[in-house]
This record gives C-alpha cells, sequence and structure tokens, in this order.
C-alpha cells in the first residue's frame, strides 16, 4: 500500500520499520521538528525522523498542522492509501483524517477504552492493571474515541515497569499495524462502559509521598521511571531521584513515614517499607544502591520528605 507514518518517539520506530519491511510504499514521514538537546541544546531530530532518513525515506515535520492549509494540501497531495499514527503529537484536522482513501488509523498503547489519552503506559502501572495492550484504532476527531480494528493484550507483572511495558508494546504495535493494513478487520465500536483517561503527567507526579503505603510507592516507581521520575526530599532539601526499589509490603514498624528502618536505605512507609536499590544525587549519574552509600552513608533515623521541611506544613 502507499502510506503515510505519522510519528516522533522512540515508540513508534518499530512500528515504521515493520511496515517498510512488509513491503509498503511510505511515501511520506510525518514527525516533530527537531529540538534543542543535549548540553549544549544542539538541534536534535526525533527518533522517527533519525530512523526514516536511515531508510532513505522523506521526512516532513510541521510545527502546526491547525489552520494550515498548505501543509493539509501536501498531505492531499500524497495521494496515500492510508496514514499510520503512532505517537506523533499533534492533533489531526479532520480534512486530514479524510484525505487517504482508507483514513487514518492509530496504534495506541492500551487496551481501549481504558487508558485514552497521553500516558496510557504509566497509567496503567500506576492503577495496578494487571494487563495493558495495544489497539489499532481508525482514528475519528474525538480523543481516542474511535472504532477498534485489532487487539493484543500483555500482562502487567510485579516487575513490569514504564520501560519493559513501552518496548513490548511498541515492538506489538508495529506487528499489528502490518496485520490490520493485510487483513482488513471490520471496525468494532469501543464499548461505552470502561472508559478511563490517562492524563499528561508532570514532574511533580513523580514526588514520593511516604504515607502511601510501599505498594502503591513501588507502582508509582515503576510507572513513572525513567518518565518524569519519582523523588524524595532529604532535610536539607537535596533531591534524590529514585529509579528502583523493593516493597517490603509486610515489614512492620512505628516509625514516621519517611524514617530510614536500617543503614540499607530500607524506608517506612505509611504500610510496610520500600527498599531503594537505585538513586541518584544531583548532578550524578543513577547508581546502585550500594555505590549510592560508599558516598553517603544513609543511617537508621534519616528522614526523607514528600516536600522540603521547612515547606511543609506536615512535619
Amino acid at each position: 500500500m502507499r502510506l503515510i507514518f505519522m510519528g516522533t518517539p522512540d515508540f513508534a520506530v518499530p512500528a515504521l520499520h515493520a511496515l517498510h519491511a512488509a513491503g509498503h510504499e511510505i511515501v511520506a514521514v510525518y514527525s516533530q521538528p527537531p529540538r534543542p538537546a543535549g548540553r549544549g541544546k544542539a538541534l536534535r531530530a526525533s527518533p522517527v525522523q533519525q530512523a526514516a532518513e536511515a531508510l532513505g525515506l522523506p521526512v516532513r515535520h510541521p510545527e502546526k498542522l491547525r489552520k494550515n492549509e498548505e501543509e493539509w494540501a501536501a498531505f492531499a497531495a500524497l495521494e496515500a492509501d492510508a496514514a499510520v499514527v503512532a505517537a506523533y503529537g499533534l492533533i489531526l484536522p479532520q480534512v486530514m483524517l479524510d484525505a487517504p482513501r482508507l483514513g487514518c488509523l492509530n496504534i495506541h498503547a492500551s487496551l481501549l477504552p481504558r487508558w485514552r489519552g497521553a500516558s496510557p503506559i504509566q497509567s496503567s502501572i500506576l492503577a495496578g492493571d494487571t494487563e495493558s495492550g495495544v489497539t489499532i484504532m481508525q482514528m475519528e476527531a474525538g480523543l481516542d474515541t474511535g472504532p477498534m480494528l485489532l487487539r493484543e493484550a500483555v500482562p502487567i507483572t510485579a516487575e513490569t515497569t514504564a520501560t519493559s511495558l513501552h518496548d513490548a508494546l511498541s515492538a506489538i504495535g508495529g506487528q499489528l499495524a502490518v496485520r490490520v493494513l493485510a487483513e482488513r478487520p471490520a471496525p468494532t465500536p469501543q464499548p461505552e462502559e470502561g472508559v478511563t483517561y490517562a492524563p499528561m503527567l508532570t514532574r511533580e507526579d513523580g514526588r514520593l509521598d511516604w504515607s502511601q503505603s510501599a505498594a502503591a510507592l513501588d507502582l508509582r516507581i515503576r510507572a513513572l521511571t525513567p518518565w518524569p521520575g519519582t523523588f524524595t526530599v532529604q532535610a536539607d532539601g537535596t533531591v534524590l531521584k529514585i529509579g528502583a526499589a523493593t516493597p517490603l509490603p509486610d515489614r512492620k514498624h512505628t516509625a514516621t513515614p519517611g524514617t530510614a528502618l536500617d543503614d540499607a536505605l530500607t524506608i517506612a512507609c505509611g504500610d510496610g517499607a520500600l527498599r531503594l536499590t537505585r538513586l541518584q544525587k544531583p548532578g550524578r549519574g543513577m547508581m546502585d544502591a550500594d555505590a549510592f552509600l560508599r558516598g553517603q552513608p544513609m543511617p537508621t533515623g534519616t528522614r526523607l520528605y514528600h516536600t522540603p521541611p521547612a515547606a511543609s506544613d506536615a512535619e
């Protein structure tokens, strides 16, 4: 088929490769424009743009699509059979949704209608879901409301992280996109019950509240690492990023939540305890607990905080 591919982050790259390997003619790749990155803030092309250029595919990266009639005309002029969209980052106006002969197909990282919206991978882990998956959806004007074409589920276990789930769903998305174009399954309307929304995430979502249970904090760390990342605050206001932890839900204690229960980074929670296994100091890389403790011991009784003590009404 004659295709347009639209995507930006790493999540979309396997789908681009899968469609190309399946022999489809990809007449254009749309991606977000290069952005400043790194210490030097040099412009860096998106992962999808880099992958497309490596395959010799033409790339377009308009800043906006809304009220961009020139881009609408260019898109229509490609005379594509379909457009495949995966985490592109811009809303497609109706005129673009209608341009390809078979419309626009979206690779969405959830089992719709659960977790429509911006952060389906993180939201599914954070909520304690036992499964996630990929839905290929026929796009329409609503937010992830279009009819479903194919779905595939994967389990979420106690070891699942946002990174591992991202990688699994990314690979599945490419496989399902190829199948949809080959099999042309009939669309199925999304059920009206079970709709949930995955919000845009911010850095504040990663702030750890030690009054929560060890189980809840474990979910937050696994869901929000590496982005937006989880963190706690020391008594002097220093922020510690937390990369991984082991929940100890049966650990009994009477300590104030946030207190170190031993010299091995076991921290009291509202219920149970959490043993921190990967941490990062300001200006340093993420490190295992042993390496962290060699440079900064955290003896029994040390306090970690949700907010700096001087600014917290609760401490």
